[in-house]
């Protein structure tokens, strides 16, 4: 752990510093993280190896850091569930089938990582993980048990391995470390408790030492000393003790001004593709939060920062990037079944909280009508409250006056359905795709709410204005800067099923056979199609055209119809895992609704159709879902799956 955050140290220093690193020939960290790399897709099996980094997944600590490392590597992040052992071989669950794993960068505790072979009470781990390592049918970076050099056990035998296994002393010394689990140790510890600190031999929580830190012996009293050497005579392998080291310390700006603190470094190491050890030219330092120069006290309340080795000549420009032109692909790579699901449920969580804000916008008065345009007690405008009752946004029981209700909807957190709260969703959901997710998604989706005041519509109307544009900058980003790839077709079928599932609510409401002139209008607000009409009509909303254009218009970008389209086109790009040429259920039933539709026009369209498609619509999502989210057991294989691809 740190390497990642070494990266993003550079990063933040050099966007800080301009071209300050460079003028100072400051060495680079690529090479060793190219080295890296290299030294992975050097131990497996195949010539162009698939890697993944296994992660615990987006509620560890430095899944940040993980995913920054997957994105700047070009390594697969995946998650236990994500993976599936077959015939000692390991595969990842794609939407194109399982695809086999040659490699694995283990960011997992060994304990979680197998439940058959550890830990049977596992949730995230992999079963028969190990088995595939045994034989030789998996690479595993970080070997169950590699953990036990961290350890501080560990620190007290490293002077004796270094004179027995290379015949020298330790070039640097380690803290004095002893080990309470040998006898003579254990005394000498016990007896010279005020002149040491004492801690966890394995990094777990032990009896006398809350948190598994390092405790000053001079700083127990005589109760917490009476505790700890019992506790110490019960099992003494679980304690370590060591000399009190004094930190060197190094200038910090600290409330402006220049403060010495203690600081330490981690360095890194990793094998390259000749397995050779390379040394990152760079470390992650740590800056303690205090003055104490104590090494066993540094903890919580730290601070990181960069640190660079300075060459006395010009640095070579080396990036990640180089090494010799790769063979051209043109393809995108593949995509976990995982990374789909969340992918087509961010696009349905984006869309729903776009028609959240054009609800709230309508009922506060949003429309461009002048003349028409529902009361505040009108059947239109209780329909409109009621939809924001039936998403969540605001209580069941919500009544009074219109502002505070949007306030509401847009605000409380409380509200599963409110903006506020769906934008939690999307941000959650993002988490899951860290490695996947440009930094300009997680600028917007950050961007607190815009203030407004529950008691002036104006503020109501400005916020839900302004956050529907904030929305329509995420639809910019995905519809220029993703490429045409699986992600973002799964992405954009979220979005138009989404859509598509409200079209057909907000026609049964508004767009029913006794539809009043404010409900057709309401209606073509909610579809931003406003202006579509009034360039096609010269009177006002009548129902057969408003039908047509909300539901059928082809051309429409807000019509049913053409969300039904453009499933039907996502839906027939996707991979297939038959062999027999035959159509998959997703696609049989997007064609069908597409043929569905089609042939109607405005005058011809009754509820019956109306209710008929959303029943597709939401068959059709079952089947993407049960197709491409929801992988066959391990027995299972589709007819002409290829496992080894």
């Amino acid at each position: 752990m740190g390497v990642g955050y070494a990266l993003e140290n550079r990063l933040a220093l050099s966007r800080a510093t301009g071209d300050l690193l460079g003028a100072m020939n400051t060495r680079r960290l690529a090479p060793f993280f190219d080295d890296l790399r290299r030294g992975l897709a050097a131990d497996c099996e195949r010539s162009d190896p698939r890697i993944g980094l296994l992660t615990p997944g987006r509620f560890n600590q430095s899944y940040a850091e993980q995913a920054h490392l997957a994105r700047y590597l070009g390594l697969l992040m995946v998650e236990g569930e994500d993976l599936i052992v077959t015939d000692g071989q390991l595969f990842v669950r794609t939407i194109q089938g399982l695809k086999r794993i040659d490699g694995l960068w283990r960011w997992m505790d060994s304990r979680f990582l197998d439940p058959l072979a550890f830990d049977g009470k596992s949730r995230i781990g992999v079963p028969d993980l190990f088995d595939a390592c045994a034989r030789g049918g998996l690479m595993l970076s970080n070997w169950p048990g590699a953990g036990v050099i961290e350890s501080r056990a560990f620190a007290a035998f490293l002077p004796q391995l270094s004179k027995a296994l290379l015949g020298a002393d330790l070039i640097l010394p380690n803290i004095a470390t002893w080990w309470c689990g040998q006898g003579g140790e254990r005394d000498y510890v016990r007896d010279r408790l005020d002149r040491l600190v004492v801690g966890s031999a394995f990094d777990q929580d032990v009896a006398g030492l809350p948190d598994a830190r390092f405790t000053p012996g001079s700083a127990l009293d005589a109760q917490q000393r009476a505790t700890l050497i019992e506790a110490m005579a019960r099992r003494p392998m679980d304690y370590v003790g060591q000399e009190v080291v004094k930190l060197s310390t190094t200038p910090a700006v600290v409330d402006g001004r220049i403060t010495p603190l203690p600081f330490t470094l981690r360095v890194f190491v990793a094998r390259d593709d000749q397995g050779q050890w390379r040394v990152m030219p760079g470390a992650f330092a740590r800056l303690a939060g205090h003055g104490d120069i104590r090494a066993a006290l540094m903890g919580k309340g730290d601070m990181s920062a960069d640190m660079c080795i300075v060459d006395s000549q010009p640095v070579p420009p080396d990036t990640l990037l180089g090494g010799g032109a790769p063979a051209i692909r043109r393809i995108g790579g593949m995509l976990p079944a995982k990374a789909a699901d969340n992918l087509y449920w961010l696009g349905r969580y984006i869309e729903r909280t776009e028609m959240t804000l054009r609800l709230i916008r309508a009922i506060v008065g949003g429309s461009i009508e002048a003349d028409l345009g529902p009361s505040v007690a009108s059947p239109t405008m209780n329909r409109l409250v009621g939809q924001l009752v039936l998403w969540g946004a605001i209580a069941r029981d919500g009544g009074g006056p219109v502002g505070p209700l949007c306030a509401t909807a847009l605000g409380d957190a409380r509200q599963s359905g409110s903006v506020r709260a769906l934008m939690a969703s999307v941000g959650n959901i993002g988490e899951g795709l860290r490695d996947r997710l440009a930094s300009d998604f997680w600028r917007l989706v950050r961007l607190p709410l815009p203030t407004f005041d529950g008691a002036v519509n104006e503020t109501l109307l400005d916020a839900s204005s302004r956050m529907i544009e904030r929305i329509s900058a995420l639809s910019g980003l995905a519809a220029e800067n993703m490429g045409r790839t699986e992600g973002w077709r799964f992405h954009d079928m979220g979005r138009r099923m989404e859509r598509a599932i409200n079209g057909c609510r907000l026609l049964g409401l508004f767009g029913s056979d006794g539809a009043s002139a404010d409900d057709l209008t309401v209606l073509l607000d909610l579809n931003d199609s406003q202006i579509s009409y009034r360039t096609r009509y010269l009177t006002g909303p009548a129902l057969p055209p408003v039908r047509d254009l909300v539901a059928l218009e082809p051309h429409n970008p807000r019509a049913i119809a053409y969300q039904a389209a453009r499933l039907a086109d996502h839906v027939a790009a996707l991979p297939t895992l038959r062999g027999d040429g035959m159509p998959e259920e997703p696609r049989r039933l997007a064609d069908a609704l597409v043929a569905r539709l089609s042939p109607l026009t405005g005058d011809m369209l009754t509820m019956g159709d109306i209710n008929d498609a959303e029943n597709r619509l939401l068959a059709l999502s079952d089947a993407i879902g049960q197709r491409y989210f929801l992988q066959v057991r391990k027995a299972e294989k589709a007819d002409g799956a290829d496992l080894l691809s």
